[in-house]
C-alpha cells in the first residue's frame, strides 16, 4: 500500500471541504424572484392576467390555458409537442425568445441557475 505524505493528505482534505456544494432549491427565494413575474402571471389560481396563469404548469402543453390568447409561436410550440417540465421551463426562463422564437412574452429572462431553479421550485408548490 502506498503512503501519502501528511501535506498531501491535508491538501486533499482542504479541497474536499472547499469543493462546491450542490444547493437545494430555495422556495422562499423563488417566491421573491417570482415577484418580477407577478404583474403578468398568477401562480396559485386559475386567473389569467396579461400572461396565462401558471397554476399546474408542470405537465401542461404550451399554449393550452383555456380563454388565454397566446402568440402564434406559443400555440405552434404546443402543437409541436412542447410540454412544460423542469428542463423546458428552465430554458424558457433563461431566454423566452430563444426557447420559443416569436413569443409575445416581454421578459428578458433570468440569468442565474439558482434563480431559475428556485422559481421552478416555487411554482411546483401550486399543483
Amino acid at each position: 500500500m502506498r503512503a501519502f505524505p501528511p501535506a498531501t493528505i491535508l491538501l486533499s482534505a482542504m479541497c474536499l471541504i472547499a469543493a462546491p456544494v450542490a444547493h437545494a432549491e430555495d422556495i422562499d427565494h423563488g417566491r421573491r424572484i417570482f415577484q418580477t413575474c407577478a404583474s403578468c402571471h398568477v401562480p396559485d389560481a386559475e386567473t389569467n392576467k396579461y400572461g396565462p396563469h401558471l397554476k399546474g404548469i408542470f405537465g401542461r402543453k404550451a399554449g393550452a390555458v383555456p380563454d388565454f390568447r397566446y402568440s402564434q409561436a406559443m400555440t405552434d410550440a404546443g402543437a409541436a409537442g412542447l410540454v412544460w417540465d423542469d428542463e423546458a421551463l428552465a430554458a424558457f426562463l433563461y431566454s423566452p425568445k430563444k426557447k420559443v422564437p416569436g413569443t409575445s412574452m416581454r421578459f428578458w429572462g433570468l440569468w442565474s441557475e439558482a434563480e431559475i431553479r428556485d422559481v421552478i421550485a416555487y411554482l411546483k408548490t401550486f399543483p
